[in-house]
């Protein structure tokens, strides 16, 4: 791994001087940016990391003249190579920087890409836009860049269309788009957000080698700070539409200085002791609507001073490479800092690791035995899930994790009973079989005992109803309420239970914050009162902070209530702390189960190997200092000697056959 950059050796290339942006919104005035400054230089790496709608988007958008229609930059300068592109007001003066000197890859590549054309004409398109090549020799350039971005059999790839692709694959695409005219600055805006940790990992080694090759200055846009401390060797920290404090990738994970930088890294699941709330930041950003006084982030800092809600504070530098805008590095408030880290340090070594979940007593809630579930696809039988085995313990959360299509999400739906007819095998919840035909008074008791929350909220939820109605659908579905007054009392105690004020009832999901909709969800799932909870990537896409409250929520619950959760993710950080056992799943097979910390400790299997390897950690030298492992399925040999689910250690399983078992006892016994 090349080392980290510490200090600016290449020419400036770009820099954002006090720009101010503003949106204009049924006559009101929105400044989503407010005087932020940055420097970009050659061939180097900024990171700009915050929670949504702090203005980062927005911020590097107006880089290239991409805001709404109702937005403009109001202040400041944007100068590019000397030039100020804030002058610029014809799209024909943007044409010349857009997607030529500067480009943009997004966050959702569907929505960047023409779902009715094929991917190489898009990226055809672009080099003839801006170069006014031929069409054939746009064509041949255009599976060039593909090759270059990993895509095999890309002269066939080139006629395909982007729903043919994988998630993974269409950021390769959206990427290719984004170089395909060689720009000198490549913007990242969130491109590895809800990605698999294996995918993600390829994106980022990807971008990486294009950015050495074609000498580009790259951008990211994120909130995974594990993401930052791979790629980025300066990192800006955004708030409430300023930059609050900027430096190195070393001296921002390592020594925050203003209170909100130090605030998200504590909400990371990697930093926090397991059986301990995770760190959060309360309240909300602040309305931008209206003129902020004093440090902005002041009302959510249980910490903050007097000063902190008066007046706000100018820059302090902390060393060369390194400032911050907050008023705890005056010098008149040195001994309120000293008693602050004081503070912080006794908290950090009085949190113990909780006891691990005891399971010489547990009992039995959830039993699966040979559960496969099959699919026609094109006239062809597709088996999503194959010979699964596994029991849930009442009281535990099991976790199920790995990557997308691998059959996660077809488990839990099928023992939600989904999927009906499709699923073969055997399901046992509390001791009796729940496949198959039953009577409508067991389903009934099945909906109230068993409940799901989904990964999208806003997919999930009917957009066209209140909360109140949302949450109260298996009220009315099982009429489980007495009278009007009855239900209502019971939606206003489980919205307070999640952390919801009862007034929020009336409106619409619209108009909620992704971890409030998330909250919605979880309500609507435990005003049934279920046993058991099966939780479909909760958290996937939410910013740290939101993900640390969610997160807390459900343990609480799970403490409060004695529920049991199949807990169904990607992010294996996460994973960690949340979970008292994990199973590891490929294209449709349970390979490894065991107790979290004893994965993490001694995983065998050579896919799990593979998966925790790209787990990112919040530290710049580790992260960059580890070995990504890959998988081929190739590497066993199943042909006579064939795999068997075996037990290798006191509640350690695996997928294994004869030859392999003895490779692993061996490596255990190292």
């Amino acid at each position: 791994m090349e080392p980290i950059v510490t200090s600016h050796t290449t020419p400036l290339i770009l820099s954002a001087k006090d720009v101010e942006v503003k949106f204009n919104l049924r006559g009101r005035t929105l400044t989503a940016v407010r005087g932020a400054s940055l420097d970009l230089y050659e061939g180097e790496t900024l990171a700009i990391v915050g929670e949504s709608g702090c203005g980062k988007s927005v911020f590097t958008k107006s880089f290239i003249g991409m805001l709404d229609k109702n937005g403009s930059v109001t202040g400041g300068q944007i100068l590019y190579r000397g030039e100020d592109l804030t002058k610029y007001t014809t799209e024909e003066e943007w044409l010349r920087i857009r997607g030529k000197k500067i480009a943009m890859v997004f966050q959702d590549p569907m929505t960047s890409l023409n779902p009715v054309r094929t991917i190489g004409e898009q990226i055809a398109e672009v080099i003839t836009w801006h170069f006014g090549t031929d069409h054939e020799q746009a064509k041949l350039e255009a599976i060039e860049i593909l090759k270059r971005v990993g895509i095999a059999d890309a002269e066939y790839r080139y006629k395909q269309y982007p729903n043919e692709f994988s998630g993974g694959m269409r950021q390769r695409v959206v990427i290719a788009t984004a170089i395909a005219c060689r720009p000198e600055i490549l913007i990242c805006d969130e491109p590895t957000t809800a990605l698999d940790v294996t995918v993600q990992a390829q994106i980022l080694k990807l971008i990486r080698e294009l950015q050495k090759e074609l000498k580009m200055t790259v951008v990211y846009i994120t909130h995974d700070l594990g993401v930052v401390a791979n790629v980025a060797d300066w990192v800006s920290v955004m708030y409430a539409g300023q930059i609050i404090e900027s430096g190195t990738v070393r001296e921002i994970f390592r020594e925050p200085a203003h209170p909100y930088t130090k605030a998200l890294l504590q909400s990371l699941p990697q930093l926090g002791v397991k059986g301990h709330e995770l760190y959060s930041i309360k309240g909300t950003p602040p309305n931008l609507f209206k003129e902020i006084k004093g440090d902005a982030f002041a009302p959510r800092n249980p910490h903050a001073m007097e000063v902190d809600f008066e007046e706000e504070p100018p820059i302090f530098p902390i060393t060369e490479t390194h400032w911050a805008k907050t008023w705890l590095l005056h010098p008149y408030a040195k001994e309120f800092k000293e008693q602050l880290d004081k503070l912080e340090a006794q908290k950090r070594e009085a949190a113990l690791p909780e006891e691990p979940f005891d399971y010489s007593k547990a009992e039995t809630l959830l039993q699966v035995r040979d559960l496969s579930v099959k699919f026609k696809l094109a006239g062809k039988e597709f088996r999503a899930v194959d010979s699964v085995n596994f029991d849930i313990y009442k009281g535990e959360t099991l976790s199920l994790v790995g990557e997308s299509g691998s059959g996660k999400t077809t488990i839990g739906r099928a023992i939600m009973r989904i999927y009906g007819s499709n699923v073969s095998g055997s399901i046992k919840f509390k001791n009796q079989e729940i496949t198959g035909k039953l009577d409508k008074e067991r389903i009934k008791k099945l909906h109230m005992e068993m409940q799901m929350i989904f990964q999208d909220p806003m997919a999930s939820l009917n957009e066209r109803a209140k909360v109140d109605y949302i949450i109260s659908e298996g009220l009315y579905n099982y009429k489980l309420f007495d009278n009007e007054k009855h239900r209502m009392d019971k939606v206003g105690s489980i919205m307070q239970e999640v952390g919801l004020a009862k007034d929020f009832s009336s409106r619409f999901p619209h108009e909620f914050s992704g971890g409030q909709r998330q909250r919605i969800g979880i309500a609507r799932s435990l005003v049934m009162n279920p046993d058991f909870v099966v939780a479909d990537e909760p958290i996937s896409a939410l910013d740290v902070s939101i993900r640390a409250q969610v997160i807390n929520l459900l343990n609480k619950l799970k403490k409060e209530r004695g529920l049991t959760y199949l807990f169904i993710a990607h992010d294996l950080s996460v994973v960690r702390f949340i979970s008292d056992r994990i199973a590891v799943i490929n294209k449709g097979r349970i390979v490894e189960l065991a107790p979290c910390e004893e994965l993490f400790a001694r995983p065998l299997h050579p896919y799990t190997k593979a998966l925790l390897s790209a787990v990112p950690y919040p530290d710049p030298d580790t992260e960059r200092n580890k070995v990504l492992l890959t998988y081929d399925r190739k590497m066993h040999n199943y042909t006579e000697d064939k795999p068997q689910w075996v037990e290798i250690l006191p509640g350690h399983f695996i997928l294994a056959n004869q030859q392999e078992l003895d490779i692993y006892r061996k490596e255990l016994e190292a």
